[in-house]
């Protein structure tokens, strides 16, 4: 068990270190959007909209952009960046013909996307205190978080990756799953304010889990809700993260 895991550790210091050559494009990429949308909507808005569940609008806003931001992160990495490795650069195939199994490869690849989520979700944590947004140490918590976040998504990106046969398959993928998830998971509006089937469907999706239990943090109230999203999470993740190395296997071994 040892091995294993060591052995997914070094595929993923693997994507570090190519990482390392370019990763001051990769910060801008992760940093810019998220900054944007809390410039142009957050203060843009804040001034227009009422307090919202006793928060004003940035602060309201600020969550749900910080897991979106871990969101798109993962998934970006673990579909264009997996399947380049996967089919374009045959990096897979390079590397299964070592002591590392397929699996172990996609493990590591998932923990590097995971780490793509954390890098950015620490990045927009530390622009939180310019915006007046530390109320309290508990938004510290929100790091290990982005850990569960970033393996949840990245996991649901490989999935897809499974399934593709080009670079073209993944705007199905974040236009009618992504696309909906940071539109209706809670980021730019309460659940409450839906249609009763709306909130029981946005229920269901991952990001809205994430997004609550951020909020929370961020306010630093401890609720049983918070457990309950924990849970979702972890159990919903850990079945992902099974599935998508059956389907990665069953597409690379013949």
């Amino acid at each position: 068990m040892l091995d294993i895991g060591y052995r997914a550790i070094r595929v993923w210091e693997r994507n570090w270190v190519v990482w390392l050559k370019y990763y001051k494009a990769s910060l801008a990429g992760n940093l810019g959007e998220p900054l944007l949308f809390l410039l142009a909507m957050g203060y843009g808005l804040s001034s227009f909209i009422p307090q919202i569940e006793g928060m004003g609008y940035l602060q309201f806003l600020a969550p749900g952009i910080l897991m979106s931001a871990a969101m798109n992160s993962a998934s970006y990495e673990c579909t264009f960046g997996s399947f380049t490795r996967m089919t374009t650069q045959r990096t897979y195939d390079a590397i299964v013909v070592t002591p590392v199994s397929m699996n172990e490869i996609v493990t590591g690849d998932i923990l590097w996307g995971m780490t793509k989520s954390v890098i950015s979700s620490v990045l927009i944590l530390l622009l939180m205190p310019f915006f007046g947004l530390v109320k309290t140490p508990l938004i510290l918590l929100n790091i290990p978080l982005a850990f569960l976040v970033g393996v949840m998504f990245a996991a649901m990106a490989t999935m897809v990756t499974a399934l593709s046969p080009s670079y073209e398959f993944f705007s199905y993928y974040f236009t009618f799953i992504i696309g909906p998830m940071f539109l209706f998971s809670g980021v730019f509006f309460p659940l409450s304010v839906m249609p009763s089937w709306m909130a029981t469907f946005a229920w269901f999706l991952p990001l809205t889990h994430a997004v609550d239990t951020s909020r929370s943090l961020f306010i630093g109230k401890i609720t049983i809700n918070m457990l309950y999203d924990f849970l979702w999470m972890v159990i919903f993740t850990a079945g992902i993260f099974y599935i998508s190395l059956l389907m990665i296997s069953r597409r690379l071994i013949k």
